[in-house]
């Protein structure tokens, strides 16, 4: 199946790539259809993307220095980018003796759209169902959930646990049965066939255009930033063999590590440009 990237998801990329300054500095509108344009998505697209995410309260409409249009990531864009660098450039192993956040909600039934709302964004954390209203998590993630339960005012329908599983299944087996471990496996050999080929295609020490740098970077960050996110990050011993995701988290480090500096120096080529920052 083709790779699907949107304007819209390729714009939050872009930012959490190389948006990001210390004095949170707009990126010039005629520089985001620059960036965008090397992406081939045309300009109409850009402008409406930005505006639907300005709609979202993810992006701020800003003049820059010079007061050209810009448009500069708000507090919750900032924290919500913040958060997934734990995710997306993470590189520790997790363990069995971590243990699990389990959250637990009830809704009334006059707010059962907030019902779907709750689903949908803890499905989204990467937890797995472990009962009707029971969900769950590695702990590490409990911090990210709270910002997002916060942020979205979901708090009050909530609460919070953090445990060990005590049985009575083996957990290699319950895992299983809370999470679609085919499907998360299927989306990390779909990230590989995609992307790895990209990778053999820049040796270490490569020179090539900045702008190739740039496009195949962002194009492989746009890819893999979904994947932590759908995969939780289990421990290998509950896993089945011949996990691809090790694989593909290790396709992706290298890939960031050869193109994403290299792609800075494209970014940095647009006048106006804020310079090129990682959360990293």
């Amino acid at each position: 199946m083709a790779e699907q990237h949107t304007p819209r998801s390729l714009i939050v990329s872009l930012y959490g790539a190389y948006g990001r300054t210390p004095d949170n500095a707009p990126l010039p509108v005629a520089e985001l259809i620059r960036l965008l344009a090397a992406l081939d998505v045309d300009a109409p697209s850009v402008r409406s993307s930005v505006s639907r995410l300005k709609r979202r309260g993810l992006l701020v409409p800003e003049r820059t220095a010079d007061g050209a249009a810009g448009y500069a990531l708000s507090p919750d864009a900032r924290q919500l980018l913040d958060d997934g660098d734990r995710r997306i450039y993470a590189h520790t192993e997790p363990t069995l003796d971590e243990g699990w956040v389990l959250a637990v909600f009830s809704v009334p039934e006059a707010e059962r759209h907030k019902r779907h709302l709750l689903r949908s964004r803890l499905g989204g954390l990467g937890f797995g169902t472990a009962a009707p209203g029971v969900w769950i998590a590695p702990a590490r993630l409990y911090e990210e959930t709270r910002h997002t339960l916060e942020r979205l005012q979901l708090g009050m329908y909530v609460d919070l646990f953090r445990g060990e599983h005590l049985g009575f299944s083996a957990t290699a087996e319950a895992v299983g049965r809370w999470w679609d471990l085919p499907s998360i496996a299927k989306q990390h050999e779909e990230f590989l066939a995609a992307h790895e080929p990209v990778l053999r295609g820049w040796p270490a020490g490569a020179r090539r255009p900045a702008e190739e740098a740039y496009r195949d970077y962002l194009l492989a960050l746009d890819s893999w930033r979904r994947l932590p996110y759908a995969d939780p990050g289990l421990p290998a011993e509950l896993l089945p063999q011949d996990w691809p995701g090790a694989r593909s988290a290790a396709v992706f480090g290298e890939l960031h590590a050869r193109l994403r500096d290299a792609g800075a120096r494209f970014v940095e080529e647009g006048a106006d440009g804020p310079g090129a920052h990682s959360g990293a």
